[in-house]
């Protein structure tokens, strides 16, 4: 499900019959709506969340069982690598508002956004070992450089269930939310970055995604050419004017 409002682009997973599992139809709608959020300027923030009881259970299993499915060696590379992929590069923020059980890609997916929120009684579970799997979409990647090389190794590898406030805790996510309180809780982060510099946070997007394979030297050079683009943008005008002038700025995501 879709919709746009106040510069916010709301996404739903929606099979909540099966816990928002993915399977091939869900994965491509999600990249689409991903595209269309990058390129349409009304949008101002992603808000990716899930319908019913889960975020996102991970892969239907169904999918991978069945003769006539794509099978896992088109799974990675057309569903879940274009997702995540599309997430780091798409230059909005996005906030994943997960509402309940994220489990194996879903977990991974949620983690690949720029904010990530949780219920109280959500958990996270890298499921993938309990099935003989090894973690994917983005997961290697991600979980060691949120909560550390050995934290991330015992979870990926043993599969516990991380309740919200212990993933907070260990900084795997950024808050979580007693559940009465979530859905406006959440609903706020995303709507105080639709009315924030988009261009700037985009940037701010792009020199994190940098520093993972640069060094500082080529890091500080990093910073100083973006800078020199987000201080070309009118928001940034906007913002020093209003700073002068003692008033709240008023960007328009340009």
């Amino acid at each position: 499900m879709f919709a746009l409002e106040n510069g916010v682009a709301k996404i739903t997973l929606n099979r909540p019959e099966k816990y928002n599992a993915f399977n091939r139809e869900m994965a491509f709608r999600l990249q689409e709506l991903l595209d269309e959020c990058a390129s349409n300027k009304e949008v101002r923030c992603i808000y990716l969340t899930g319908a019913g009881k889960a975020f996102c259970a991970g892969q239907d299993l169904a999918e991978v069982a069945d003769p006539k499915g794509p099978g896992m060696n088109r799974i990675l590379s057309e569903h879940f690598n274009p997702i995540i992929t599309k997430l780091k590069w798409l230059e909005k923020p996005i906030v994943a508002a997960v509402n309940g059980v994220a489990a194996g890609a879903g977990a991974n997916i949620a983690l690949g956004c720029d904010i990530v929120v949780a219920t109280a009684s959500a958990h996270f579970i890298q499921a993938f070992s309990a099935i003989g799997l090894i973690p994917d979409s983005g997961g290697t990647f991600n979980l060691p450089r949120l909560i550390g090389w050995q934290k991330a190794t015992a979870l990926m590898m043993l599969g516990d269930k991380v309740p919200a406030d212990e993933a907070a805790a260990m900084g795997m996510i950024y808050k979580s939310f007693r559940d009465e309180e979530f859905e406006t809780e959440a609903n706020a982060i995303a709507n105080k970055l639709a009315a924030m510099p988009t261009k700037a946070l985009g940037l701010t997007k792009l020199a994190l995604r940098w520093s993972s394979t640069h060094t500082l030297k080529e890091q500080l050079e990093n910073e100083d050419k973006l800078q020199q683009r987000a201080a070309a943008t009118a928001d940034f005008k906007e913002g020093v004017k209003a700073f002068m002038e003692k008033r709240k700025p008023f960007f328009k995501g340009e």
